[in-house]
């Protein structure tokens, strides 16, 4: 829960910023709009967008780089009239529709490559804040780790060794008998 939280807020802000640049660089009227629209479009970032790439690369898969770009563009078109229509936003005229698409693909696709580190700074504020609503340490590498009971301790040398050589107890135990 913590992490979809984590990526829910990340993702909201960095929309924010996306839904302002679309406001003041094309003829889209966002405004204060961009609060409750980055609600819907990272909704539909994490929720709809991921049905609609599977969708859209499978029927383009066999098709020649074009109609797979034409796809992903109107995945982006579908997005941006969920946020218009659910929203205070409006798109203004033709380039209101047509621009906004493109802005949030170049967004998104810059949102992409900083996603880890986005994701763990919010995540370490996400514990800060935790930590202080809850009074316990900020992080759980400050805590002394749980001593291990004998079953677990078992279990985990055995997951050792097997990671060691991939084998198994009784692949090792199989092999030791053969030679």
């Amino acid at each position: 829960m913590k992490k979809l939280i984590v990526r829910f807020a990340s993702l909201y802000v960095f929309n924010v910023v996306v839904l302002l640049v679309i406001g003041w660089l094309t003829p889209a009227r966002v405004g204060l709009h961009a609060l409750w629209a980055s609600v819907i479009l990272t909704l539909a970032a994490l929720l709809i967008k991921p049905l609609l790439n599977r969708a859209a690369t499978s029927m383009s898969a066999s098709s020649t780089k074009f109609v797979q770009y034409l796809a992903v563009f109107a995945v982006e078109l579908i997005v941006w009239i969920l946020t218009v229509w659910l929203s205070g936003v409006t798109a203004g005229n033709f380039w209101g529709w047509i621009i906004p698409p493109v802005i949030l693909l170049i967004g998104w696709v810059v949102y992409d490559q900083i996603d880890d580190a986005v994701t763990h700074k919010a995540g370490e504020l996400y514990d800060a804040a935790e930590a202080k609503i809850s009074g316990s340490p900020a992080s759980a590498d400050t805590a002394a780790p749980p001593a291990p009971s004998p079953e677990s301790s078992a279990a985990t040398a055995a997951g050792r060794d097997e990671l060691k050589d991939g084998l198994t107890p009784e692949q090792r135990r199989m092999l030791d008998e053969l030679g």
